[in-house]
């Protein structure tokens, strides 16, 4: 429903979906397409696009900005020209701080499972998406940003120590999901997941590269450069090829949330719906909310 509601919205707004979609040109010749919580510079020659999160001030995965998301995903994976997308965020910092969890809190059950829904199609559609990811940390990454950067096929960190990457989700007294922990342990390993997952672990950039959470750490000026240098490197590889090979290695994982994805929803809604959760949740958010004030 959400999908198909903002579909309409961008219609409406005169945003097209596919090739016929409307783009920007910037002073530089670039082309863009935007809504309100994504920007996609797109470099045609290239066949790359660099997808930038600006959901302030923490790129929290809002219903609003994972529908974006997704429907600007889709959008590139449509267009044959563009065959690989680096993730960053518009605001240096903070990649992406996770689950929002406002829409965890006070809400309904029925809001709770269309939250959820498409947090799932988030992490089926990075994933398993055709096109080459590559993730430029160019801030702090906790919890679902951490995921987003797990589902890239390469990832880039800059090496700032306030730039922390893990799934802290215990800390916050909730248990990250199955496909979470499959998407961490085929990452960095069982035991190191097992470890990090039960403590909340948050890792420094040194710390996420000796763990293979990162595959790279690069002072912070040269994140984006670096994730340019990483895709041409992967787009000399026989597309079809890489392809089958990452589905191969990841469609084992995919099938498993697929199989049982509607379980997975009232899971999550059985248990985000307890009284003790839904007191855990709005006591931390009124602490940060004291914080901001």
């Amino acid at each position: 429903m959400a999908l198909a509601a903002a579909r309409r919205v961008l219609l409406c707004s005169g945003v097209r979906l596919g090739r016929s979609a409307t783009v920007i040109r910037g002073g530089n010749g670039a082309r863009t397409f935007a809504n309100q919580r994504v920007l996609v510079e797109l470099d045609a020659a290239a066949g790359t696009a660099i997808m930038k999160f600006k959901n302030p001030p923490v790129n929290s995965l809002s219903l609003d900005f994972l529908t974006e998301f997704v429907i600007s995903l889709e959008k590139l994976e449509n267009d044959k020209t563009f065959r690989g997308v680096i993730l960053t965020s518009d605001h240096p910092g903070i990649f992406s701080a996770g689950l929002d969890l406002t829409e965890m809190c006070g809400k309904n059950p029925a809001h709770y499972a269309e939250y959820w829904k498409a947090v799932q199609e988030l992490w089926l559609r990075l994933y398993l998406s055709n096109m080459t990811l590559v993730a430029a940390i160019n801030g702090a990454s906790p919890a679902g940003g951490c995921l987003i950067a797990l589902c890239s096929d390469y990832r880039i960190l800059a090496n700032n120590p306030k730039y922390s990457i893990g799934l802290n989700e215990t800390l916050l007294g909730i248990v990250a999901p199955f496909w979470f922990k499959d998407t961490l342990v085929n990452t960095i390993g069982h035991r190191a997941s097992e470890h990090a997952l039960q403590l909340g672990l948050l890792f420094q950039p040194a710390e996420a590269l000796q763990v293979g959470l990162v595959d790279k750490v690069v002072p912070e000026d040269q994140v984006q450069s670096e994730a340019l240098s990483v895709m041409t490197q992967w787009l000399a590889i026989p597309e079809h090829a890489r392809q089958l090979t990452k589905h191969m290695m990841r469609k084992p994982t995919t099938d498993q949330l697929i199989k049982q994805r509607e379980a997975d929803i009232q899971h999550f809604v059985s248990f985000i719906s307890r009284d003790s959760i839904q007191k855990s949740l709005c006591m931390y958010l009124e602490k940060l909310k004291q914080k901001k004030g």
